[in-house]
């Protein structure tokens, strides 16, 4: 009872596959990714506001408060020198002095008008209300008096007035700086937070790289490489090695569909070796037939054959001896017996031919076909000349490989047969060939009879005939033995049914040899193999 093949293993419960396992990590990451990225935009927010309050706010209002103090010294000097001179170049730096006050002022303004600097504004404001009140009390009263030439304004109460404005720009700027100073800070902290946050960030994404590089190597790697490793020792040849790791679920699938595999070989190995003993006792009994069958050619080819001609030849010494005592029936009755005996030699003949061809092979060798074609023509040159056939072949035919008698006798078989089976015109044969591929495709064709598409199959079998043997003579086994010898060579052979269906009649056979390589050696023919030796039969034919 044969064992029955292994069956594929069932997958085990309770181990993350991979996909699993990536799956998990690929959220691992994204989260860690999208923390970092988060981390990293908030800190680079925070350096962005900071950089734009130091540069756009508290730097401008330290120097708008500057050209604020500069423009109000730049207007006193001017009220103070045209009221001692009265010169009127004097009020040129006190104009200009209002004008960038102005400016300043409107800037000043402007940028502490967000609200961010509560001390900083009212600083601001309390510095303007004591500089309108030091120009509107002292400052305009006085060059209005200087014009006049008169003294309108107290000198000492003007002097406390502008030292009470100076002094308080001088308090706005000190609270403005404070505050240019808190932004630089800012700043600083903002890029040591950034950076801080981009060391952290990188250290996880290094981190999480060399964990998934172990994860990858414990998971992955290691039980790949003792699968390998296990599956070279089967494929070196220990099928006895149970093929088992550890790891994924796709890994450990894995592993059992090549233990089955492994089983699977070891059942066919166990088959096969069955089968091999079997196979050399059946070898056994086909050599101990084969030397029966040998022997029985040998007896078919000698002491068969002997009584056929004592038989023929008694016959014939019968009807010499005794022809005037015979009458015409018992002269024909004899006719029938010399003919069935030489027929039935010329049935062992062509069977012992055709039984040898691929068994006793000869030297595979080189040959044109052109040389092929005329010893076929040299054999048959009575029948030939008898019946007037022309053979037409063209120029430049291939060279083939095989046995020199074999391949002339196919030659030899259908041109004999389209010269036997033959028309009312004088027989024409035509030979043929084209390249297909890797092979050597030869026809050859005949202006006969012909055959028809039915029967395309039937006459390459041996024994079959067409035609009875009163019309056509022969034995049936010419184009049989032209079929084993093209396949002996590795050929085919066929009846074009197309050129029998066409209007021009006769028949065409095709066959394919293979075509010699140009990297391959050739291979002289043996003289002694020639055409002239091959084992011809008598009655190539069709049918």
């Amino acid at each position: 009872m044969s064992q029955q093949p292994p069956r594929r293993r069932r997958k085990r419960a309770g181990r993350w596959s991979l996909r699993r396992r990536s799956a998990i990590a690929s959220v691992i990451v994204v989260g860690i990714f999208a923390v970092a990225i988060g981390a990293v935009a908030v800190a680079i927010g925070g350096l962005s506001d900071a950089r734009l309050r130091l540069l756009d706010r508290a730097g401008p209002t330290v120097v708008a408060a500057e050209q604020l103090t500069t423009a109000l010294v730049d207007q006193e000097t001017g009220v103070r020198g045209f009221a001692l001179t009265g010169r009127s170049e004097f009020l040129t730096p006190f104009a200009g002095g209002q004008e960038r006050f102005e400016q300043a002022r409107a800037t000043l303004s402007q940028l502490l008008a967000d609200g961010t600097t509560p001390r900083a504004q009212a600083e601001f404001d309390e510095s303007i209300r004591r500089i309108e009140a030091w120009r509107t009390q002292f400052a305009l009263p006085a060059v209005e008096g200087a014009r006049d030439g008169a003294v309108t304004t107290d000198a000492e109460a003007g002097k406390v007035l502008f030292d009470q404005a100076r002094q308080s720009l001088t308090t706005l700027r000190a609270a403005l700086e404070a505050d240019r100073l808190a932004s630089r800070t800012a700043l600083n902290d903002s890029s040591a937070s950034l950076v801080l946050t981009t060391v952290v960030t990188l250290g996880a994404l290094l981190l999480l790289v060399v964990f998934a590089a172990v994860l990858l190597r414990s998971a992955v790697v290691v039980p790949l490489s003792r699968l390998t490793g296990q599956v070279r020792l089967v494929a070196d040849g220990d099928f006895e090695h149970k093929v088992e790791v550890q790891g994924p679920s796709e890994i450990t699938d894995l592993a059992d569909d090549v233990d089955v595999m492994r089983a699977r070989i070891l059942h066919e190995l166990e088959v096969l070796r069955r089968t091999n003993v079997e196979l050399d006792v059946r070898t056994e009994d086909l050599k101990r037939s084969n030397a029966e069958l040998e022997q029985f050619a040998y007896v078919a080819s000698h002491d068969l054959q002997e009584p056929l001609r004592k038989v023929a030849s008694f016959c014939q010494l019968l009807e010499r001896r005794y022809a005037d005592k015979l009458d015409d029936n018992a002269r024909q009755y004899i006719s029938f017996a010399v003919d069935g005996a030489r027929r039935m030699q010329v049935l062992i003949n062509d069977l012992l031919a055709f039984s040898r061809v691929g068994r006793h092979t000869g030297k595979h060798a080189d040959v044109e076909v052109a040389v092929l074609i005329e010893s076929a023509e040299h054999n048959l040159t009575a029948v030939l000349e008898e019946t007037g056939a022309v053979v037409e072949r063209p120029d430049g035919l291939p060279t083939v490989r095989g046995e020199v008698p074999l391949l002339t006798a196919v030659f030899q078989n259908l041109i004999g047969n389209a010269v036997k089976f033959r028309g009312e015109a004088p027989p024409v044969v035509r030979v043929g060939v084209e390249r297909d591929g890797a092979d050597w495709v030869f026809a050859v064709s005949d202006n006969g009879i012909g055959v028809e598409p039915q029967f395309a199959e039937r006459v390459f079998v041996i024994f079959q005939r067409l035609h009875g043997k009163d019309a056509y003579p022969g034995t049936g086994i010419g184009l049989a033995m032209c079929r084993k010898i093209i396949e002996f060579h590795g050929g085919r052979i066929w009846l074009d049914t197309e050129h029998a269906e066409s209007e021009r009649g006769g028949t065409t056979i095709r066959f394919t040899l293979p075509a010699i390589e140009e990297h391959e050696p050739a291979r002289e023919a043996d003289p002694a193999g020639g055409a002239g030796n091959a084992e011809q039969s008598d009655s190539a034919e069709k049918s």
